[in-house]
């Protein structure tokens, strides 16, 4: 295990190369296809042989997130290793034991920087803390000892201490140390039975000791704290998942892809979910398990009972309902009366009119007014979370897809195509484009629903962006499952087939250049729009000014002028397309979002 000093090295080096999770989009490539796939042979070359095996090259996808890994995948091996290391730098220094280092280390959470400065600052304060003795007292030289626990005599080879000098027999000491590794991780902070001492007992009387199974447990509850009790260090929460990440805080992104293939955010360990924020993750988590979602159903699509008010769903299509027992109280379903009141004075008895004549005096504004907020509430939840869980089925799928193309389709496109499978790899990083998009373009989903609705330019820029994108995804993702099944079960090579490799790169090149666009909009929070609007406000003020003091006869050139800041924000830095109204660099000739040339 690295010191604080080593790491601090180590994050000096890893933010010299940082680069954005996603890459930069190149504000000069043009949308168009054909120009792509005319110019693809340059995205074709970084294919390589070396990339076999879902989980290395699914983690070299990621948007270009492998040049900037800021976090290390670690076994239970590794760990160990990390582990005796991080001792055995302390147990040197120091001068102490191992047995001794590794108490002071769990105590100070695994921390060789903290437990060396608070050791050299004051040693009999760290010393009392963690219960280690300065020197340990020897057990009395007698033929017998007395168990402090039983209180029965036994030889001094069947008696032990902590170091404190108490004498325990080896029965009561391995009794004492199992029932404390069955309550738990807690076992780690042992100190002598005797009530009145603080001795700790380290894990080398506990190997020493204890029965076979309880040292086992022992030894896992002492090597998961190195992970649990580290804060750089997290569990992968894949289900049996043995993996664990080192992670360097404050080197870039969150997002990190265990060797066991999933992804997930170290800040709060759910799922990857950039570019939108652990606190949207968690509004949009909670919400979908919140029961106000069943209570707003309950509101738009059921009444209450007139007489019960148990709410009364309609399922059949007269008007004319009947509470269940014991209630069995019958009325109108659209004016909540008593249907014993009802007949022709009420426009019949299926033809209920009090309803309209109670809404046009305004008896039932308030009670509608709500209902009809709930509603409206509930098909908003809906129109998002559906879309959302869609595209979460559909990666799925795709992760299936993936999976099988590596294991399956890909050596027998090979014999079909008479290609070598080097020369296929366009076809798995196609499928791994199409992984990481959906996944991306789910989160936007949860984005889109807490956008606020006053800001109505933000609301335009974000569904023109996420539209781009999921039109593109869309394109690639049937490239790659319909039009790659036509070769794949074809008698032998197809001429076609070269035209269709350019045709899945080209389509995986923009869509990837799509997604760094929206990634990129979402997380600077969509603030193109904001500095579009204040420099459009400051060229309207100019327009307005010049052309109150020209008067009417001036009207032309201040339209003139007008038309010209939506094209110039900033003479020396950006200019604003006119189709998407994104903010530019001076130096892009072509939009980067709408890739419209200026």
């Amino acid at each position: 295990m690295e010191s604080e000093d080593e790491m601090t090295v180590t994050m000096t080096e890893d933010s010299n190369d940082d680069e954005d999770f996603y890459g930069g989009g190149n504000d000069d490539a043009d949308s168009d296809l054909d120009d792509v796939i005319m110019d693809c042979d340059g995205f074709m070359d970084h294919d390589s042989d070396d990339s076999d095996g879902f989980s290395s090259s699914h983690n070299q996808l990621q948007l270009d997130h492998h040049r900037s890994q800021n976090y290390t995948i670690l076994s239970e091996d590794e760990i160990r290793q990390h582990q005796e290391e991080s001792i055995a730098k302390v147990s040197m220094v120091l001068s102490i034991s191992r047995g001794a280092a590794g108490i002071l280390l769990r105590h100070y959470n695994w921390s060789v920087s903290k437990v060396n400065d608070e050791w050299f600052a004051d040693e009999e304060k760290v010393r009392k803390a963690v219960g280690l003795l300065e020197n340990d007292i020897p057990l009395p030289n007698a033929k017998e000892l007395t168990c402090g626990i039983c209180f029965e005599n036994y030889p001094c080879d069947r008696m032990s201490a902590a170091g404190c000098g108490h004498p325990f027999c080896f029965t009561c000491w391995q009794g004492y140390i199992s029932t404390s590794i069955n309550d738990g991780p807690g076992c780690l902070q042992l100190r002598c039975p005797d009530p009145s001492c603080g001795a700790a007992v380290g894990q080398d009387m506990v190997n020493k000791i204890a029965l076979n199974d309880d040292k086992v447990k022992h030894n896992r509850y002492f090597l998961r704290s190195f992970v649990e009790d580290n804060r750089k260090m997290k569990w992968c929460p894949a289900p049996g998942c043995d993996f664990a990440v080192d992670f360097i805080v404050g080197g870039g992104s969150y997002d990190v892809t265990c060797r066991c293939s999933h992804c997930f955010c170290w800040n709060c360990v759910e799922e990857a979910h950039r570019p939108v924020d652990c606190g949207t993750v968690a509004k949009w988590i909670l919400k979908n398990s919140a029961e106000s979602e069943n209570m707003n159903w309950i509101l738009t699509n059921s009444k209450p009972c007139p007489k019960c008010k148990r709410p009364i769903e309609k399922n059949q299509g007269c008007m004319h309902i009947t509470c269940t027992p014991p209630c069995k109280f019958e009325f109108c379903w659209l004016c909540l009366g008593a249907w014993s009141k009802h007949g022709e004075r009420t426009g019949g008895f299926y033809a209920c009119n009090r309803y309209e004549v109670a809404k046009q005096e305004g008896v039932y504004d308030e009670a509608e007014k709500r209902k009809e907020m709930a509603k409206n509430s509930l098909e908003r939840y809906t129109h998002y979370y559906e879309r959302w869980a869609t595209n979460q089925s559909s990666r799925q799928r795709a992760l299936e897809n993936l999976h099988q193309m590596q294991t399956v389709h890909l050596e027998k496109l090979s014999d079909k195509q008479r290609q070598p499978e080097s020369q296929l790899k366009f076809i798995i990083e196609a499928w791994q484009q199409v992984v990481e998009c959906r996944r991306v373009l789910k989160w936007t989903y949860a984005y889109g629903y807490y956008l606020p609705g006053d800001e109505l330019a933000k609301k335009q820029f974000f569904e023109y962006v996420q539209g781009e994108a999921e039109s593109g995804l869309e394109r690639l993702h049937q490239c790659a499952e319909k039009e790659f099944q036509g070769y794949l079960n074809s008698e032998g090579p197809s001429k076609e087939f070269n035209e269709f490799r350019t045709k899945l790169a080209g389509l995986t090149s923009v869509t990837k250049n799509y997604f760094e666009n929206l990634v990129r909009a979402l997380e600077n929070g969509l603030s193109d729009v904001d500095s579009h609007a204040a420099s459009s406000r400051a060229g309207s003020s100019n327009n307005l000014g010049s052309g109150s003091g020209k008067g009417r006869g001036s009207r032309g050139k201040g339209t003139a002028s007008k038309s010209s800041s939506t094209t110039n924000l900033d003479d020396s830095d950006h200019w604003s397309c006119d189709y998407c109204t994104l903010v530019n660099d001076k130096s892009a000739t072509i939009c980067r979002v709408c890739q419209q040339r200026r």
